[in-house]
Protein backbone atom coordinates (compact mmCIF):
# COMPACT_ATOMS: atom_id res chain seq x y z
CA UNK A 1 0.00 0.00 0.00
CA UNK A 2 1.27 3.51 -0.79
CA UNK A 3 0.52 5.80 1.89
CA UNK A 4 1.09 8.77 -0.39
CA UNK A 5 -2.33 7.44 -1.79
CA UNK A 6 -4.04 8.73 1.11
CA UNK A 7 -2.28 12.16 2.32
CA UNK A 8 -4.47 14.86 0.68
CA UNK A 9 -2.11 17.78 -0.94
CA UNK A 10 -3.54 21.14 -0.54
CA UNK A 11 -1.72 23.83 -2.39
CA UNK A 12 -1.72 27.36 -0.81
CA UNK A 13 -2.40 26.74 2.80
CA UNK A 14 -1.68 28.29 5.11
CA UNK A 15 0.15 31.26 2.91
CA UNK A 16 0.64 31.50 -0.97
CA UNK A 17 3.61 28.94 -2.37
CA UNK A 18 3.00 26.36 0.21
CA UNK A 19 1.91 22.93 -0.14
CA UNK A 20 0.01 21.69 2.69
CA UNK A 21 0.19 17.85 3.55
CA UNK A 22 -2.91 16.67 4.81
CA UNK A 23 -2.83 13.69 6.92
CA UNK A 24 -6.72 14.39 7.75
CA UNK A 25 -7.33 11.63 4.79
CA UNK A 26 -5.04 9.35 6.21
CA UNK A 27 -6.48 8.97 9.75
CA UNK A 28 -10.14 8.25 8.21
CA UNK A 29 -9.28 5.47 6.24
CA UNK A 30 -9.03 2.69 8.72
CA UNK A 31 -7.19 0.04 6.51
CA UNK A 32 -4.17 2.91 5.37
CA UNK A 33 -4.27 4.58 9.41
CA UNK A 34 -3.72 0.52 10.43
CA UNK A 35 -0.77 0.03 7.88
CA UNK A 36 1.29 3.55 8.28
CA UNK A 37 1.06 3.20 12.42
CA UNK A 38 2.06 -1.12 11.35
CA UNK A 39 5.09 0.60 9.50
CA UNK A 40 6.05 3.04 12.22
CA UNK A 41 5.91 -0.07 14.75
CA UNK A 42 8.30 -1.44 12.71
CA UNK A 43 10.59 1.47 12.79
CA UNK A 44 9.96 2.36 16.36
CA UNK A 45 10.19 -0.58 17.98
CA UNK A 46 13.87 -1.84 16.65
CA UNK A 47 15.29 1.42 18.66
CA UNK A 48 13.67 -0.09 22.07
CA UNK A 49 12.29 3.09 23.35
CA UNK A 50 10.73 2.84 27.14
CA UNK A 51 8.68 6.49 26.33
CA UNK A 52 7.27 7.71 22.49
CA UNK A 53 7.16 11.59 22.66
CA UNK A 54 4.55 13.55 20.24
CA UNK A 55 5.45 17.19 19.14
CA UNK A 56 1.97 18.81 19.52
CA UNK A 57 -0.19 19.02 18.19
CA UNK A 58 -0.29 16.19 15.14
CA UNK A 59 2.27 14.24 16.82
CA UNK A 60 -0.18 13.25 19.71
CA UNK A 61 -2.09 11.60 16.76
CA UNK A 62 1.25 9.71 15.71
CA UNK A 63 2.78 8.74 19.46
CA UNK A 64 -0.10 8.19 21.21
CA UNK A 65 -2.00 5.18 19.43
CA UNK A 66 1.95 3.73 18.70
CA UNK A 67 2.75 4.31 22.45
CA UNK A 68 -0.21 1.64 23.27
CA UNK A 69 0.87 -0.83 20.38
CA UNK A 70 4.37 -0.69 21.48
CA UNK A 71 3.90 -0.92 25.21
CA UNK A 72 5.41 2.37 25.35
CA UNK A 73 4.62 5.49 28.27
CA UNK A 74 3.83 8.69 25.97
CA UNK A 75 4.51 11.86 26.99
CA UNK A 76 3.28 15.63 25.50
CA UNK A 77 5.43 18.33 23.84
CA UNK A 78 3.44 21.30 24.29
CA UNK A 79 3.77 24.88 23.37
CA UNK A 80 4.55 27.21 26.23
CA UNK A 81 1.90 27.84 28.76
CA UNK A 82 -0.19 24.37 27.69
CA UNK A 83 1.04 21.80 30.45
CA UNK A 84 0.02 22.91 34.47
CA UNK A 85 2.25 22.11 37.01
CA UNK A 86 6.31 22.62 37.10
CA UNK A 87 7.59 22.00 33.53
CA UNK A 88 10.82 22.33 32.08
CA UNK A 89 11.25 24.68 29.18
CA UNK A 90 13.41 25.02 25.77
CA UNK A 91 13.78 28.19 23.72
CA UNK A 92 14.61 28.18 19.86
CA UNK A 93 15.38 29.97 17.24
CA UNK A 94 13.01 30.15 14.24
CA UNK A 95 13.05 31.54 11.48
CA UNK A 96 12.07 35.53 12.59
CA UNK A 97 12.23 35.28 16.20
CA UNK A 98 12.00 32.19 19.09
CA UNK A 99 9.32 29.44 20.27
CA UNK A 100 9.36 27.33 22.89
CA UNK A 101 8.21 24.17 24.38
CA UNK A 102 7.51 22.21 27.47
CA UNK A 103 7.59 19.29 28.83
CA UNK A 104 6.00 18.26 32.24
CA UNK A 105 9.19 18.02 34.89
CA UNK A 106 8.31 14.30 35.95
CA UNK A 107 7.35 13.32 32.21
CA UNK A 108 10.66 11.46 31.77
CA UNK A 109 13.07 9.36 34.00
CA UNK A 110 17.04 9.97 34.20
CA UNK A 111 18.39 7.72 31.38
CA UNK A 112 14.65 6.56 29.99
CA UNK A 113 15.05 5.90 26.07
CA UNK A 114 12.63 8.25 24.51
CA UNK A 115 11.73 8.13 20.32
CA UNK A 116 9.99 11.49 19.61
CA UNK A 117 7.48 11.80 16.48
CA UNK A 118 5.58 13.82 14.71
CA UNK A 119 3.17 13.75 11.74
CA UNK A 120 5.78 15.58 9.17
CA UNK A 121 9.28 16.94 9.34
CA UNK A 122 9.98 20.65 7.57
CA UNK A 123 12.90 22.05 8.89
CA UNK A 124 13.44 20.40 11.82
CA UNK A 125 13.60 23.27 13.75
CA UNK A 126 11.10 21.73 16.22
CA UNK A 127 12.26 18.00 16.33
CA UNK A 128 15.91 19.35 17.09
CA UNK A 129 14.52 21.29 19.87
CA UNK A 130 12.42 18.83 20.87
CA UNK A 131 15.75 16.86 20.86
CA UNK A 132 17.55 19.11 23.30
CA UNK A 133 15.00 19.81 25.66
CA UNK A 134 14.44 15.80 26.14
CA UNK A 135 18.45 15.31 26.61
CA UNK A 136 17.92 18.61 29.38
CA UNK A 137 15.21 16.70 31.40
CA UNK A 138 18.56 13.60 31.62
CA UNK A 139 16.61 11.16 28.67
CA UNK A 140 18.36 9.10 26.35
CA UNK A 141 17.27 10.44 22.62
CA UNK A 142 17.58 7.68 20.72
CA UNK A 143 15.77 8.46 17.55
CA UNK A 144 12.79 9.93 15.69
CA UNK A 145 9.98 9.38 13.27
CA UNK A 146 7.74 11.30 10.88
CA UNK A 147 4.59 9.88 8.71
CA UNK A 148 6.01 12.65 6.24
CA UNK A 149 8.83 14.17 5.60
CA UNK A 150 10.07 16.87 3.24
CA UNK A 151 13.44 16.01 2.24
CA UNK A 152 13.82 19.33 0.02
CA UNK A 153 13.84 21.43 3.23
CA UNK A 154 16.26 19.28 4.78
CA UNK A 155 15.40 19.06 8.68
CA UNK A 156 16.96 15.46 9.01
CA UNK A 157 20.43 17.45 8.40
CA UNK A 158 19.63 19.48 11.89
CA UNK A 159 19.44 15.74 13.73
CA UNK A 160 21.97 13.73 15.53
CA UNK A 161 19.94 10.67 16.21
CA UNK A 162 18.52 8.47 13.76
CA UNK A 163 15.31 9.35 12.04
CA UNK A 164 12.79 7.50 9.66
CA UNK A 165 9.88 8.66 8.06
CA UNK A 166 7.17 6.55 5.97
CA UNK A 167 6.67 8.71 2.66
CA UNK A 168 8.81 11.46 1.56
CA UNK A 169 8.35 14.36 -0.90
CA UNK A 170 11.21 16.12 -2.65
CA UNK A 171 9.43 19.04 -4.05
Amino acid sequence: MDIKDYIRSIPDFPKPGIMFYDISTLLAHEDAWQVAMGRMAKAVGQLRPDILAGIESRGFLVAAPLALKLGCGFVMVRKKGKLPGAIIEHEYALEYGTDTIEIQDDAVEEGQRIVILDDLLATGGTMAASVELFRTAGADVVGAACIIELAFLEGRSKLDIPFSSLVSYDE
